[in-house]
């Protein structure tokens, strides 16, 4: 069961230290605090959520319709908006804050980011295809990822065949990982191993329950 969340920014990786001096790989990511947009009902639109918002950002960055959401409800302006799927709406109400306070170390959290960009990239490093023959008379085949026609019939290339293609700047999402520290002055999360994007990448980070530790 997937619990709140909160909007953050990935600042960076960095180790910390545990009581016997081993070393823990975690990523700062700097979390909330987050002004509560929305509030989405069961009766009204059919599901529940709560939408937040996150980022300083200057006012004339954001077009007329995203301005419009905060100035009717007396809200910041800010950078990005994301709506959480929520069980119960109890507790939320539009104005309202969600602070990194919502975790403590030890939690599990399932985070959310868009991965670097790659650009355009070939069938070897976009899927690890091996690659042809160095020599016996391979000519200019190396890297290349063979045939790929499927005769007569169907006469065409099924969508999302492993051809070359733009690699990376999709939605990721890692799951299960443990919240090593929280520095609630700093509005800091630290969480235990990488994160998908590049630095000053949105993260959503959920909040899980039931997951082990």
């Amino acid at each position: 069961m997937v619990l709140m969340g909160i909007l953050g920014r990935k600042l960076g990786m960095t180790q910390i230290f545990d009581e016997q001096g081993r070393s823990i790989p975690v990523t700062v990511v700097e979390a909330g605090p987050c002004n509560v947009v929305a509030v989405k009902s069961l009766d009204a639109d059919g599901y529940t959520a709560v939408s937040l918002s996150f980022g300083d950002t200057k006012p004339s960055k954001l077009n007329r319709p995203r301005r419009g959401v905060f100035e009717k409800r007396g809200l910041e302006p800010k950078r990005w908006i994301r709506e959480f799927r929520v069980g119960d709406t109890d507790g939320f109400e539009v104005g309202g804050v969600v602070s990194v306070e919502l975790f403590e170390a030890g939690d599990v959290v399932d985070v959310t980011g868009r991965s670097k960009g790659k650009g355009f990239a070939g069938v070897i490093k976009r899927h690890h295809f091996g690659g042809g023959p160095a020599s016996h008379g391979a000519s200019k085949f190396h890297r290349e990822p063979g045939s790929g026609g499927a005769s007569s019939y169907p006469g065409h290339i099924f969508k999302g065949k492993t051809m070359p293609g733009r690699m990376g700047g999709e939605r990721v999402t890692v799951k299960n990982l443990s919240v090593a520290g929280v520095d609630p002055e700093n509005n800091l999360l630290l969480i235990r191993g990488a994160v998908p994007g590049p630095r000053n990448g949105l993260l959503m980070i959920r909040k899980r329950a039931g997951a082990p530790r």
